[in-house]
C-alpha cells in the first residue's frame, strides 16, 4: 500500500486512534457518570453546549495559529491538555470531589484544546502524503478515528463497572500517548510561507468558502444534518430507560456506528468516490435522516444496533467526500482557516446537536425528539439540493471552479 511508504503517516494514524479512543471513553463515561447523577436529560445537553462553547469562541483564531505555527506542536499540545484534563476528571471522581458543575468546567477545557487540535490535524494531513493521495489518506485517517470509536465506548463501558475514575485515567494515559506519537512524528512537506496576523485575515477562511458554493454547501449540509440527526447524546437514555442495557450496553450502541463506519472507510480507502461525488453525498444524508427515525422508534437491541452500523457507514461517506472537497480545494496557506471553520461547523453539528438533542427531549420526549430529528435531516437534504444545484450536480474532485469576479 502506498500510504504505508511515508512513515509520517503511519505515526498520525496512531496518533488518531489513540486520541480518538480517549475521546470515546472519556465521552461514555461523562454521559453516563452524568445521567446518572441528574437523571436529566437536559443535563446530558448540557455536556455537548459544554464542549461546544470553547470551540465557537475559539476557533477562528485557532486556524489563524494552524497557518502561522507548527501544525505538529500544536496537534500534540492539544492532546496533552486533554490528557491533564482527563487526569483531573479521574482524580475528581475518586477523591468525590468534582461535581457536576466541575465537570463541566473541565470538559470546557477539553473543548478548548480541540478547537485548536481540529484545524491544526485537518491542515497537517495533506502535508504527509502526495496529493493524489489525500482522498485515501483521508478515508484511512477517517478510518483511524472510527476504529477507536469502536475499541473505546466498549471499553469505557466495561471500565466504568470499576467506577468513572478507571476510565477516566485510561483516557487521560491515552491522550498523552497521542501526544508523544505526534512529537516522533516529522512532515514531508514543510508549511508555506507565514501570512503576518490581521484582523482581515483572521475571517479569510469565512470568505473563501462563502466564494465557493460547493464548499460552503458540503459542510453546511454536514452541519444542519448532524445537527438535527444527532441522536447519540441521547443514548444514555436509551441504554438505561428504554432498551434497559446498562453501561455496556451504551458502550455497544456508541461503537455501533463506528463499526458501520470504519467498514465503510475502509472500502473508501480502496475505491474512494471518483464520479456523480455530489449525489452520493445526498443520497448518504438521506440514509443518514432514515436511519435516525428508525433507531428512535426501535425497542429492539438488535434493530437499533443494525441501525447505528448503518448510520454510521452513511455519515462516513459524507464525511469522505466533504473532507475531500476541503482538503484538496484549499490553498495549503489558507487550509488552517478554512479548516477551523470546517472544524466549527462539525463541532457546532456534534456538540451544539448534543444540546439540542438534549433540550427537545426534556420538551417532547426521548423518542418524539430523536424521530423528529431524523425527519429534520431529511427535509434540510432536500432543501439543500434547491439552494445548492452546483453540489448536486457535482461530479468529481478537481472539478470545482473559482468563483468570478
Amino acid at each position: 500500500m502506498l500510504l504505508l511508504q511515508h512513515p509520517a503517516f503511519g505515526w498520525f494514524w496512531c496518533a488518531r486512534v489513540a486520541s480518538g479512543m480517549a475521546f470515546q471513553i472519556q465521552a461514555v463515561a461523562v454521559g453516563w457518570q452524568v445521567y446518572e447523577m441528574t437523571h436529566s436529560t437536559f443535563q446530558l445537553g448540557m455536556v455537548g453546549l459544554v464542549q461546544f462553547m470553547p470551540i465557537m469562541l475559539l476557533t477562528l483564531v485557532a486556524g489563524h495559529v494552524a497557518d502561522r505555527y507548527d501544525r505538529r506542536l500544536i496537534y500534540g499540545t492539544a492532546l496533552g491538555v486533554q490528557g491533564l484534563a482527563g487526569a483531573v476528571l479521574a482524580l475528581g471522581t475518586w477523591g468525590h470531589w468534582l461535581g457536576v458543575s466541575g465537570i463541566f468546567v473541565t470538559i470546557a477545557f477539553i473543548g478548548a484544546a480541540r478547537a485548536f487540535q481540529g484545524p491544526a490535524t485537518q491542515a497537517l494531513m495533506p502535508t504527509l502524503v502526495p496529493e493524489e493521495l489525500v482522498p485515501k489518506a483521508i478515508a484511512w485517517g477517517s478510518g483511524a478515528f472510527q476504529t477507536a470509536s469502536i475499541i473505546g465506548p466498549s471499553i469505557g463501558g466495561l471500565l466504568f463497572a470499576f467506577g468513572a475514575q478507571v476510565p477516566y485515567a485510561v483516557a487521560a494515559a491515552l491522550a498523552l500517548l497521542g501526544s508523544g506519537l505526534v512529537a516522533v512524528m516529522r512532515q514531508e512537506r514543510k508549511a508555506r510561507p507565514r501570512q503576518p496576523a490581521t484582523f482581515s485575515s483572521l475571517f479569510s477562511g469565512i470568505h473563501y468558502i462563502r466564494g465557493h458554493p460547493v464548499i460552503l454547501g458540503s459542510i453546511s449540509l454536514d452541519l444542519f444534518a448532524v445537527l438535527l440527526g444527532g441522536a447519540t447524546a441521547l443514548l444514555p437514555v436509551y441504554a438505561r430507560d428504554i432498551l434497559h442495557i446498562g453501561a455496556w450496553g451504551l458502550g455497544a450502541l456508541r461503537s455501533a456506528p463506528a463499526v458501520g463506519s470504519l467498514a465503510t472507510s475502509v472500502y473508501l480507502a480502496r475505491q474512494p468516490p471518483h464520479r456523480r461525488v455530489g449525489r452520493k453525498m445526498f443520497l448518504a444524508v438521506f440514509v443518514f435522516g432514515i436511519t435516525t427515525v428508525v433507531f428512535a422508534l426501535s425497542r429492539s437491541f438488535a434493530l437499533s444496533f443494525a441501525t447505528l452500523l448503518v448510520l454510521g457507514a452513511a455519515d462516513t461517506i459524507s464525511v469522505v467526500i466533504r473532507s475531500s472537497l476541503v482538503q484538496l480545494e484549499t490553498p495549503d496557506e489558507m487550509r488552517g482557516r478554512v479548516g477551523a471553520v470546517n472544524s466549527l461547523f462539525v463541532g457546532t453539528s456534534n456538540q451544539l446537536g448534543e444540546f439540542e438533542s438534549g433540550v427537545t427531549a426534556s420538551l417532547f420526549g426521548t423518542v418524539p425528539a430523536t424521530a423528529l430529528g431524523g425527519v429534520g435531516t431529511i427535509v434540510v437534504a432536500l432543501l439543500w439540493m434547491r439552494l445548492f444545484p452546483t453540489l448536486r450536480s457535482f461530479d468529481r474532485f478537481g472539478d470545482v471552479e473559482p468563483p468570478g469576479d
